[in-house]
This record gives structure tokens, sequence and C-alpha cells, in this order.
């Protein structure tokens, strides 16, 4: 028995056995597809796209294989599979199909309370009240990265960090210089910003603690790189602690060696320095809950081969154009480059098209190589950034995807819960056009000529 498909105008004629071998789609189920039936021309009528349909219908000729046509996009047939109600099986195939990757599945504590914890925890999007830890984590970041900043100011910085005057070797003429006791800067245990920096800090620990006795694997929770950067984001603190508490314990014995003193004490701050510069990537921490610094890692992580043939391209020109430029301006008594390693830097600068001027070339072939070098870098940087530019693009619409896809399921669960009231009544008049429809079909097969086709317009 054949069937009239009509999409948009364009008429489609397949045998009804075709489209029962999938029942649950939306032209397999009797149900669903009469509701867009035409009895007065005895089709279907479809207002969907009709180029995609091509590709519908090869996926109920094929017995489930699903091509997209050329001329159609990736969204727009995502859109018409929707449509068609093809299952989430048929829409996995075609995104593999398509090149997208299958995300895994993320799994949960088995045990309810360590579950709720974890999507409160880990999951924003799951609860009001994982957002509302995910808006106060923000919070506590951004206050620590601000107190970060405000603390090297000159008024706010620590006074055992500012250059201090080396003493005299021996007294003055009376005597009274040598005598008197070094004052002792205040204790950073009480200053505002360490307060502030405690407070801070606390958080993230109970944070991280948290999140560690909820996780459902503690392996994969030590090796995710989030979660790295989460321990290495408070150990500074604690390394600070402790060496604020052992320097109070310190000053009261402190006193003879002055020298050797201050050597150690030069050293330590030099290694406070670097311990508190780590305290920068709880910024890195934002990435936890903005969408955008996701899609941007993941670009990186994808583009990783683009990057590392940018940087070899970079490493050649600049090995080349820095002894070009060199033994261009060699003669040059007024030449900046002394060395060829130390025109690297102008390379670098030239090449990336930044153009400090500390650095530049005074003669004519000097001035020619820097041209070379400069266009060299342009086409150099150009070569991969559209590779990388697709990369993200990939991953901003696959993020936006699932987002459709969240918000269709949502939409779709509310759709039956509102739609069970009426099964009864539609029931009743498909029932009833049903039978118009048989008995209309059986009219046209008994009558020929222009009789039928009265009949036919009469129904």
């Amino acid at each position: 028995q054949r069937v009239l498909i009509n999409i948009s105008g364009l008429r489609f004629e397949t045998q009804l056995g075709t489209l029962n071998q999938f029942p649950d789609t939306l032209l397999g189920d009797p149900d669903k597809r009469m509701r867009y039936f035409d009895p007065l021309r005895n089709e279907y009528f479809f207002d969907r796209n009709r180029p995609s349909f091509d590709g519908i219908l090869y996926f109920y000729q094929s017995g489930g294989k699903l091509r997209r046509p050329v001329n159609v996009s990736i969204d727009v047939f995502a859109d018409e599979i929707r449509f068609y109600q093809l299952g989430e099986e048929a829409m996995e195939r075609f995104r593999e199909d398509e090149g997208f990757i299958k995300e895994e599945e993320k799994p949960l504590p088995r045990n309810e309370f360590q579950r709720q914890v974890w999507l409160i925890f880990e999951y924003p999007e799951s609860s009001s009240s994982a957002r509302a830890i995910a808006i106060v984590s923000v919070l506590v970041i951004l206050i620590s990265i601000i107190t970060f900043c405000l603390e090297t100011l000159p008024e706010f910085r620590d006074e055992r960090e500012m250059p201090v005057p080396l003493p005299p070797q021996s007294g003055g003429l009376n005597g009274t210089t040598g005598d008197s006791p070094p004052m002792q800067p205040p204790s950073s245990l009480s200053d505002p910003f360490f307060i502030i920096e405690t407070t801070c800090v606390i958080w993230f620990t109970f944070e991280l603690l948290v999140r560690f006795f909820a996780c459902p694997s503690k392996p994969e929770f030590s090796r995710n790189i989030m979660n790295i950067i989460d321990i290495v984001a408070i150990i500074p603190y604690f390394i600070t602690l402790g060496t604020e508490l052992a320097h109070e314990q310190q000053q009261p014995g402190a006193g003879s060696s002055n020298g050797g003193g201050g050597q150690q004490q030069a050293m330590s701050l030099a290694i406070l320095r670097v311990i508190r510069l780590v305290r920068v990537f709880r910024i890195f921490k934002l990435s936890r809950h903005s969408k955008g610094l996701q899609i941007l890692g993941q670009t990186l992580k994808a583009s990783m081969r683009e990057l590392g043939l940018l940087i070899f391209f970079l490493f050649i020109g600049v090995i080349l154009f820095s002894s070009a430029v060199y033994f261009a301006e060699a003669d040059d008594p007024e030449s900046h480059f002394s060395s060829i390693p130390d025109a690297f830097w102008w390379a670098v600068v030239t090449m990336t098209t930044v153009g400090y001027g500390d650095m530049r070339p005074v003669t004519v072939g000097g001035k020619i190589v820097g041209s070379l070098c400069a266009i060299a870098g342009v086409l150099t940087i150009a070569l991969p950034v559209p590779v990388i530019v697709s990369n993200f693009n990939y991953f901003y619409h696959r993020e936006t995807d699932h987002e459709e896809q969240a918000i269709l399921k949502d939409e779709h669960s509310s759709a039956q819960g509102s739609t069970t009231g009426g099964d009864a009544k539609r029931r009743s008049s498909r029932n009833s056009l049903n039978k118009s429809v048989v008995h209309l079909e059986n009219s046209e097969g008994f009558n020929n000529g222009t009789g039928s086709l009265e009949k036919t317009n009469i129904k």
C-alpha cells in the first residue's frame, strides 16, 4: 500500500510497510502521523525542510541508516531528526558520523547523601542550592584575586619586603647608633589582607575536602587537572603561615649574626615571593563555573598539534632572521645587536607584530631583513589560526547543542504531562478519521473514472 507524503509542496511516495519498520517514529506510528493527514488530497502534509527529507526517507528505506544531504547543514538536519522522532540512538549515530566526540558519562556516587552533596558542589545547574554554592565560590575567588593584586601596592606592601638600607658596620662617634635595637616590623598575621586570605583559604579547603569525600572515585578525583589546581592554589597559604610562625618564634633569640641572617632572610623572601606567585593560579578556578573558559581549554587541548607547529615555525624564523640581522648590522658601530642570541628578542617581537622599538636595525640591509621578518611572521602566525578557530567553533556549537537538547527534553516532558488529559478525545476523533480514510481508500479502489474523482472531492 502506497503512501503520499507532501513536504512543503514536494511530494514523496513510499510504501506503508517501509514506514512501519520503525513504529516509534513520527512517520511509523499511525496515531502520530494522522495529525498531519489531509483527507481532501489523501496525503500527509509536513511544512518542513524539503532537502532534509531525502535523508529522513532514506532512514526508513535503508533500515536505519542516516545520511545527511550535502546541501543541508548539520543543525538543520539535527532539527529534522528531532521533529520526525527518529530516536536518541539515531541521533547519536548521526553525531558520530559527523565527527562529534561522544560525551563521557559522568559517574555519580551510589550513596544518596554523597550523591546530593556531589551534585551541589560539582554541578551548579543541578539545583538552586548548587547555584548558590557556585555564586559564593565565584565571589570568594574574585575577592582572593583582588586581594592578591592590591597587597602589592606600595602603601599596602609588607615592610619586610621593602628594600632596607644596610646598617653601619660600627657605631657612631658617640656609640649611640650601634646600641639602639632595630625596629621590629609588625606581624603579618594581624594584617587585614592576611585575614581576608585566611577566610578565602578556609572556604577553598572546605570545598575541596567536601568534594573529595563525596566524589564517586578518589583516584579519578586526584588525577583531575581542576582538582590539582585547587590544591596548588591553597598550598602557598599554608607555607606562608608556617614561615610566619617560624619567624615569630625566632625573633626573641635573633640578634647575633647579622650578615648571615640578612642573607638568609633575603633568600627566604625570594622563595616566599615565588610561592605567593602560585596564588595567581586561582584564576583558573573560575573555569569550573564558566562555560566559556571550559570551551577555551578544550580548544587549546584539541589544538596542541597546531600550536606546536606554530611554535616550531616561529623557532625557525627566529633563528634565521636573528642571524641575518646580526650579520647585516655587524659593521655598524651604532648597532643594537651585539650577538645572535641578543637578536632573538628582536626577532620574536617582530614576527609576532608587537614591535616594542627597544631594538631596531639602522642599516639598509638590516631594515630589509626586518621587513622580511615582519612579513614572514604574519604569514607564519596566520597558517594554524584557522584550524584553531575551527576547533573553537566545534566546541562552542557542541555546548550550545547540549543546552538546546536539555531545553527540548524539558519541553517534551512538560508537553507529555499536559496532553494526557486530552488523549481520550483525540483517540475518538482519530478513530472516526481513520474510518473515513479507510472508506475513502476502499471507494477509490472499487470505482474508476470520474465517479471516483467526484467521491474524492465530496469526501
